[in-house]
């Protein structure tokens, strides 16, 4: 198993060891002692999967208290995936960093709290699993625009695609009016 630190401290990218014989493939996406000693301490509390087709975008998605730390994969599809810094005390406030997740490459991403996540879905379908360390709470989740200008997000899409969006995603808040973590 790989850790590779991404652009944006915190955010790490998981390279699990996969053993293929004749009969598929065996792969451990966690385990808290090795994960431990690369810096993630997580407890996780939830477990989440989602399911869409080719183009929706969620996100970018994260709850203003209780702020949850996610490890995300995607076991069916493939996904352009991302985290953007909401702590006005880091360094790194506002910045985002993505990457190809996808069940070919078998990458997880680990997303600490204070960070807003999104992903687009470049496969015809995807199925997205995800740990999260703490529950949802609908009363305190925020979403910030996936086009904002501000951030700059650099989305896969084909020339004139317009992506899938919920009516929350459409209607979410721009960066500068955002509610984020001190």
């Amino acid at each position: 198993m790989k850790f590779v630190e991404t652009s944006v401290a915190g955010v790490i990218r998981i390279e699990p060891t996969v053993h293929r014989d004749g009969r598929g493939y065996f792969v451990e996406t966690w385990q808290s002692r090795r994960f431990a000693d690369h810096g993630i301490s997580a407890e996780f509390v939830q477990d989440n999967v989602s399911s869409s087709i080719h183009g929706t975008l969620r996100g970018l998605h994260y709850q203003i208290e209780q702020a949850q730390g996610k490890l995300v994969q995607v076991v069916q599809g493939e996904v352009f995936d991302l985290a953007v810094d909401l702590r006005k005390s880091s360094p790194q406030y506002g910045q985002w960093v993505g990457e190809v997740l996808s069940a070919e490459n078998k990458h997880q991403l680990w997303i600490p709290p204070g960070f807003g996540h999104g992903f687009l879905v470049l496969s015809e379908t995807a199925e997205f699993a995800y740990k999260c360390t703490d529950y949802y709470a609908p009363e305190f989740e925020r979403s910030i625009r996936w086009d904002d200008p501000d951030i700059g997000i650099e989305w896969p899409l084909v020339d004139g695609e317009q992506p899938v969006l919920s009516p929350k995603d459409t209607n979410a808040s721009l960066f500068k009016d955002a509610e984020t973590y001190a």
